[in-house]
């Protein structure tokens, strides 16, 4: 790195403008890209939705035609009241399904004798549904049977009205759904006149009465979307009980069986009544026009269904949810009615009718569309052309369809969240096949509209960004730093607006060292002082303009505290970040006490500390409990570690995860190594495939395991929960403790949670960049750390299986196998990969399998004795140079297999299908990841490298899981650029100071040599020393810590402050309870290092001995040959089988292939469901994040237009909700106006 900026921007010259400055990839206006995708995701699921619910009330109405006694197209009509009977149920018994599901492998409360009135309800609307659709609908025409399902929403409109009123609504919202009603009354009187006008048949007459009180009792669904709204002490009590999910679970269970119930008992009583016969109704195989028709609406129901719920998710709620449903009745009838139209008569000039009397088309389609339009054309009044009658059957109709606008029109106006809840979007669990549209929209959640001046406002979040740091190098803290910025662009202080806060805190390891018997800065902790004021000066600068002179940058702070020191930044937007350096001397060092350090001092001093001062000052308590329980939820943290580099859009998705999803503790993000190197390209496909089958299934079928601490976001309250914070302040006290608690604090913070009952998940769509180890030592010794401690914090999880899986709502007991075998797959991991590389022996040598089994077991075997007596540098050497020998076997195992698959004419082999479909999976998911399917590229070193990573490596580990160093960054001689550069400041320092510099360096104990730069260059380095260095290197020995700092950031100032006392208390009693140094302890330490390695000795023998018998079983089952073996017959790819080749397959090998190709099916179909919530949620924020970036160049053109305006630019956060009624007119925004004021808008943002 060159010297430091500062004499570049305070002290140049005319001709000497230039400058060398940091790449800083700032978040811009949204890619096209991923405008199209929004685009064209819309127009998909609007499309989807349309086509769907179209099908499903085509299909239904069919069945309803079919079941009328005069239908011809079905023989028997029984069979199709049947099939509506199904249609009617199908809903309903895949709510008993997953309710069934969730009691048996969750939780479940028994629930008041309250929710007996809720059965009731049930049992009255499923008499309602099922009179109203088995009974009624098939004696009336088409055009009555599309429209008179609209009327089921005349009960919901009451409720509107009254809940307006009794929550003093806008008055435009209580007219609204007043003339809905007036419109749905209106309706069934033409609708009765039309019928009963002109017809006395009795059976007409009771049918009219029943579709009317049928439609009014089906309309009585939706009561739960407006109970809590009335003023009624007993419907608030009932409706909070039914919401908890436990109870939920328990109503939905009975309420399914009593819809199912009495929807069989009235079609079961209905048809003798009606004169029918159940022994002419024959099973749908027999009648498969009727099964089809059965199959296609229930199918097409439910597809919509979900389909609707993601365009709500996607902010498509107008044009892909309301439109559509409001647009299917109408598309019925043209479905219906037009192609009568073109089908061939022979007539010239015949009538509607009298044409379909001449129609001989004998195709299936246009037999059932004739047999619905019949219904119609055989009514009086349109064969006698009665105007009146008619008249009033298409008002009616038109009067039903207009009522269901007036009734849904609030749906129009609904505010969603970036993301959603089905939950919070829909009051009931489940659709209604019957009345699809109807019941999708009058299921929507209901809002009292009120003045917007009464409207709540958004609860604030709070987040603390909280980064651990120890010797990182100046590129390092280069994009942590800038991270930090852009959050501080992003979101100003001194936006009244926003919805979220930040402050930034950095914990800074091992800051100090001693110079002239005092503590200094060390020169990791003067880099990041030099770091910061660089990025400070870049992100401050408002217009860059050569000729305008730069201001001075405003004074910081710089405090003395008990641990060590501190650095106060007020950031260019107003935000504040605090630097904790932290002094070994002083606190307990190491990233787990670092992060005890800012959760005691954030959520415990801080937060906790503030209600109980409030309390002692006189609170209120229920009031201080309540407000106390909010701020714990809505205060967040986010851990990263010191090299992280992310965008603000990564951390705000993360936040909605959280905000949305009360349940959730914790969630992480898309973590991509980077680096240059074949260990990073192992480690990029390593990562992806991690994320993108692993991370994804433990989200979709329980919870992510993991949350990794170099960006997650956890929650205050899930922190400060009971086992959890005070848990992890603990200190290892024995040898299992020092392997789970320290070497991967990450999987154990995630484990307390876990345990706990609270929910840790994985965005997909939220990325972070992290450096990964690029030398094959490093990466070894960092797996070294993270293998053992996944084990046992992963055996610590499944030991509390069951506790667990009764506290958390998201860890079933079946997720708990998946663990389990996914664990024992784990283990055995070695013993697969000695028998992967004997078959390569067989492949490529042609050996017999016992002797390829034996010589492939040896050189393992011979590795793992090694590892008992060398040195570790030693075994990584050994490790390294085994690697690139299997790598080389495994190159030439690949070549064999292909050749193999041309040799036997066939790939229908189990090594040829097993290569192929693991290609076509990798393919297929990385295609779903279109961003990264370059990694591909990495699969095959990935794959050449399995022995390296799944024998060698899990042998080193679980042998040296003894030592418990961390294991990287401890060999790393860089702060700003090469090893050289230490060096050369070094001699600077002893040229400067005239006395042992080094000396200082080399005064450490024990415990900390293990974190000390080592020095590997040559140290007879020729260096100049100059008079400027050798000033600025000199310290005065009276001169402290403080001051130095002082002198060094120049036209930084730095002023001097203190810590108010109680503070300084607060950090003592801290420090003495939890964070004091550790002592030396030699006995101790020997005890723990006994320890350690009798817990290795043990875990060594029963890791190896699981693989052990695993291997001997397979020699076994080798030695017996044909006996046991199972036999397949050689197949070839046109489908013959061979008459005299027969492939064999020892048992253990298919169930163990079968095994793992199952758990890999089950990953792949979870990734799936992931991607596409994942996109959901992608489409989401990019939809809310140009709304508010358009609403920012509006308000830039405006400042724009006012005379010497401050041109300051709103914040263009992406806000949680969506203002509807602005939504089109945003949609709708002139691009070329928006691109006129693109420029500026980057450079004031």
């Amino acid at each position: 790195m060159d010297k430091h900026l500062n004499n570049e921007f305070s002290q140049s010259q005319p001709w000497d403008t230039c400058r060398k400055v940091p790449i800083i990839q700032n978040e811009k206006k949204p890619k096209p890209a991923a405008r199209c995708l929004k685009w064209f995701s819309c127009i998909v699921v609007t499309l989807l939705v349309f086509t769907l619910a179209l099908l499903s009330k085509t299909t239904f109405l069919l069945l309803i035609t079919f079941g009328n006694k005069n239908s011809t197209f079905v023989e028997h009509n029984v069979t199709a009241l049947l099939g509506t009977g199904f249609v009617l149920v199908a809903p309903y018994v895949l709510l008993l399904i997953k309710s069934m599901w969730k009691i048996f492998f969750k939780a479940a409360v028994v629930p008041s004798k309250k929710v007996l009135w809720v059965l009731a309800v049930e049992f009255v609307i499923a008499l309602g549904a099922a009179v109203l659709a088995v009974i009624a609908m098939p004696h009336f025409d088409i055009v009555t049977n599309v429209m008179i399902l609209n009327s089921v929403s005349i009960l919901s409109a009451v409720f509107q009205v009254v809940a307006q009123c009794f929550n003093e609504g806008m008055k435009s919202f209580i007219i609204i759904p007043a003339c809905s009603i007036v419109l749905i009354v209106v309706g069934y009187v033409l609708f009765a006149i039309s019928y009963l006008a002109g017809e006395s048949s009795l059976e007409l007459k009771i049918s009219v009465g029943l579709a009317i009180g049928g439609s009014i009792i089906v309309s009585l669904s939706w009561w739960e979307n407006y109970s809590s709204l009335f003023n009624i002490s007993f419907l608030k009590s009932l409706f909070k009980e039914i919401e908890r999910e436990k109870c939920r679970n328990v109503v939905a269970l009975f309420s399914s069986l009593i819809r199912i119930v009495v929807t069989a008992a009235v079609l079961g009583a209905y048809v003798p009544l009606s004169g029918q016969d159940w022994k002419t109704a024959v099973f749908f195989f027999k009648t498969p026009t009727v099964g089809l028709l059965v199959a296609t609406q229930i199918a097409s129901s439910a597809l919509c269904h979900w389909f609707v719920v993601v365009a709500c998710k996607m902010h498509f709620l107008r044009r892909s949810f309301v439109v559509p449903m409001y647009l299917v009745s109408f598309a019925v009838l043209i479905v219906f009615f037009v192609p009568v139209v073109y089908m061939p008569t022979g007539l010239a000039n015949a009538t509607y009718c009298e044409k379909i009397q001449w129609i001989n088309d004998d195709k299936w389609v246009s037999l059932m569309i004739l047999d619905v339009v019949r219904t119609v054309c055989t009514r009086d009044i349109v064969v006698n052309m009665k105007k009146g009658e008619l008249a009033c059957m298409g008002s009616s109709a038109l009067c039903w369809w207009l009522g269901l606008i007036l009734s849904t029109i609030y749906v129009w106006y609904l505010k969603i969240h970036r993301i959603e809840r089905t939950r919070d979007l829909f009051v009931r669990r489940m659709y209604d096949g019957t009345f699809l549209e109807q019941s999708m929209l009058l299921n929507t959640r209901f809002e009292v509209k009120k003045k917007k001046k009464e409207e709540r406002s958004q609860e604030t979040i709070k987040v603390f960004l909280c980064g651990t740091m120890w010797h990182e190098t100046y590129e390092e803290m280069m994009k942590l730093i800038i991270s930090i910025f852009r959050l501080d662009k992003y979101k100003p202080k001194t936006d009244e607006q926003s919805d979220v806060e930040f402050e930034f805190h950095m914990l800074f390891d091992d800051a100090f060292k001693d110079v002239n018997n005092r503590r200094h800065a060390n020169e990791y902790a003067e880099t990041l002082v030099d770091v910061v004021k660089e990025v400070y000066i870049i992100f401050s600068e408002e217009e860059k303009c050569v000729f305008k002179q730069r201001p001075p940058l405003p004074p910081q702070k710089v405090i003395e505290t008990p641990y060590g020191g501190r650095l106060e930044y007020t950031l260019p937007k107003g935000n504040l970040l605090m630097v904790h350096l932290k002094d070994k001397k002083k606190i307990r060092h190491k990233k787990r006490w670092s992060q005890i350090m800012y959760l005691y001092y954030l959520l415990g001093w801080r937060l906790n500390g503030k209600y109980y001062k409030m309390f002692e000052e006189g609170g209120e308590l229920k009031i201080l409990e309540k407000q106390f329980k909010k701020e714990k939820e809505n205060t967040y943290i986010l851990a990263v570690d010191g090299d992280t580099d992310f965008q603000p859009s990564a951390l705000m998705l993360l936040i909605d995860r959280l905000r949305l999803y009360p349940e959730v503790g914790a969630a992480c993000g898309r973590i991509h190594p980077t680096g240059a190197g074949p260990m990073v390209w192992y480690q990029k496909f390593e990562y992806a495939v991690g994320h993108w089958l692993q991370k994804s299934a433990e989200h979709v079928l329980g919870c992510v395991l993991c949350s990794p601490g170099c960006f997650s976001l956890f929650r205050g309250a899930a922190l400060m929960d009971d086992n959890v914070m005070k848990t992890y302040s603990t200190k290892a006290s024995e040898a299992s403790h020092h392997v789970q608690y320290d070497q991967g604090e990450d999987r154990w913070l995630c484990t307390l949670l876990l345990q706990q009952g609270w929910r840790v998940e994985y965005c997909a769509a939220s990325d972070a960049y992290t450096n990964a180890p690029q030398d094959f030592k490093e990466f070894y010794n960092q797996r070294r750390r993270w293998g053992p401690s996944t084990m046992a914090n992963t055996i610590d999880l499944l030991g509390s299986g069951g506790l667990t899986a009764e506290k958390n709502s998201s860890i079933s007991k079946l997720f708990i196998l998946y663990q389990v075998i996914s664990m024992g797959a784990s283990i055995l991991g070695p013993a697969t990969i000695c028998l992967m590389i004997s078959g390569s022996f067989m492949f490529i040598f042609k050996m017999e399998g016992n002797w390829a089994l034996f010589l492939a077991v040896v050189p393992p075997f011979i590795y793992l004795i090694l590892c008992f007596k060398l040195k570790p540098d030693t075994q990584i050497t050994i490790g390294a140079v085994m690697s690139v020998l299997y790598a080389f076997l495994m190159a030439g195992t690949i070549l064999s297999i292909l050749g193999d698959l041309i040799v036997q004419n066939t790939f229908i082999t189990p090594s040829g299908l097993f290569l192929i479909s693991m290609v076509l999976l990798y393919l297929i998911t990385a295609a779903l990841h279109p961003q990264e399917f370059s990694l591909v590229v990495y699969g095959l070193l990935y794959f050449i490298c399995i022995p390296s990573g799944y024998l060698v490596l899990a042998i080193y580990s679980i042998v040296n899981m003894n030592i418990v160093t961390w294991g990287t960054r401890e060999s790393s001689d860089k702060t700003k650029g090469t090893a050289v550069d230490t060096i050369k400041k070094h001699v600077m320092q002893a040229a400067c100071c005239k006395c042992p510099c080094f000396k200082s360096y080399q005064v450490m104990n024990e415990d900390q040599a293990a974190e000390s730069i080592t020095m590997t260059e040559n140290p007879q380095v020729q260096v100049p020393v100059e008079a400027e260095s050798v000033a600025e290197c000199s310290v005065d020995s009276y001169q402290t810590w403080i001051e130095r700092l002082q002198e060094k950031p120049f036209n930084f100032p730095m002023q001097e402050a203190t810590l108010p006392m109680e503070e300084i208390e607060f950090w003592t009693e801290l420090q003495l309870r939890y964070l004091e140094p550790l002592k030396e302890n030699k006995e101790e330490q020997e005890k723990i290092a006994n320890d350690l390695i009798e817990l290795r000795n043990k875990v060594t023998f029963a890791y190896f001995f699981c693989n052990a018998l695993w291997l001997v079983a397979t020699f076994v089952l080798q030695t017996i040959g044909g006996a046991v073996s199972i036999k397949i017959p050689k197949v070839y790819p046109n489908g013959t089988q061979s008459k005299t080749e027969i492939l064999s397959i020892d048992p253990i090998a298919l169930m163990f292939l079968l095994g793992f190709a199952s758990l890999l099916i089950l990953q792949f179909f979870a990734m799936i469901y992931h991607r596409i919530y994942t996109l959901i949620h992608f489409v989401a924020y990019v939809d809310t994040y140009t709304r508010s970036y358009k609403k920012g160049a509006k308000a830039l053109k405006r400042d724009l237009k006012k005379p010497r305006a401050s041109q300051v630019s709103e914040s263009i956060d992406s806000h949680d909700q969506d203002d509807p009624e602005d939504q089109d007119e945003e949609d709708y925004h002139d691009d070329q106006e928006d691109q006129e004021y693109h420029d500026e808008a980057e450079n004031i943002e």
